[in-house]
């Protein structure tokens, strides 16, 4: 019987990344979990074990290359292998474009673009040992996390979703790349997800144009055809689909899972 399924799931302690940890082990794969500080793990890491998979809780700063580079060599050291690469991890920034701080800007790159970059890195050499010592040559993937915020630059979310058109250029230039080494490299664009950065998001908003506190995010839900914010499960199911063999033929794509926000 060939061993399970193993992924690895940055910023994977709350919100998104947790759920997608949560659905993950419900399709049956063993996970990897990563966030600033297994404590941040905890609650994720104890659904995963509650479904009956083996996981494994890393600290690791994903805009540091070493640090991440180490997290997946750790994964496929404790769990023998590694197929799945979810470079989830990421923040957000709001204010006018005109008022945007040097150091608020780079640190908004170095987690949501260098985070995605180096998670690409530490994929492939995952899956290049593996191929090295001879196992099974099967199509791996690799999954980042853009935004409706990467088909559509949206004010005073201008340089946040710079970083996620940003992530949707590495994703197509790394499945060109990666192709031949049967890597399929995609991303997931959610929409307005009910989760803590939201919940940041619109007091940003309050707190820089006076809007009232949860207006902002109202404003955003009315937009959405299926009339509701998503949830993680929502984001969750669709990265399941890119995580599974049914997405085989599947490249270089940025898939908008957003209720019916933003239209392409």
């Amino acid at each position: 019987m060939s061993q399970n399924r193993v992924a690895l799931v940055t910023g994977a302690g709350r919100g998104i990344g947790a759920g997608i940890a949560r659905r993950l082990a419900s399709d049956g794969l063993d996970l990897a979990l990563v966030d600033l500080t297994e404590e941040a793990l905890s609650d994720t890491a104890s659904a995963v074990e509650a479904s009956g998979r083996r996981v494994v809780r890393i600290g690791a700063d994903v805009s540091d290359r070493d640090s991440i580079l180490a997290a997946a060599d750790r994964a496929l050291d404790e769990l023998g292998r590694l197929d799945v690469m979810v470079n989830n991890a990421g923040v957000a920034l709001v204010g006018p474009v005109t008022e945007v701080k040097p150091e608020d800007l780079e640190r908004l790159w170095r987690i949501n673009v260098n985070g995605v970059l180096w998670g690409i890195q530490a994929a492939a050499a995952a899956f290049r040992k593996q191929i090295d010592r001879g196992d099974e040559r099967v199509v791996r993937k690799i999954i980042n996390a853009s935004s409706i915020a990467g088909h559509d630059g949206f004010p005073m979310l201008g340089p946040y979703s710079a970083t996620k058109f940003a992530v949707r250029a590495l994703t197509q230039a790394a499945a060109r790349e990666l192709a031949d080494e049967q890597i399929t490299v995609n991303a997931y664009c959610p929409g307005v997800v009910g989760t803590d950065m939201w919940v940041e998001i619109d007091q940003a908003f309050a707190d820089l144009t006076g809007a009232a506190v949860g207006e902002t995010y109202d404003k955003f839900v009315g937009g959405i055809a299926l009339g509701r914010a998503q949830t993680p499960e929502d984001v969750a199911a669709f990265v399941s689909y890119l995580a599974s063999t049914d997405s085989d033929y599947m490249t270089g794509q940025a898939g908008l899972i957003d209720g019916g926000l933003v239209f392409r």
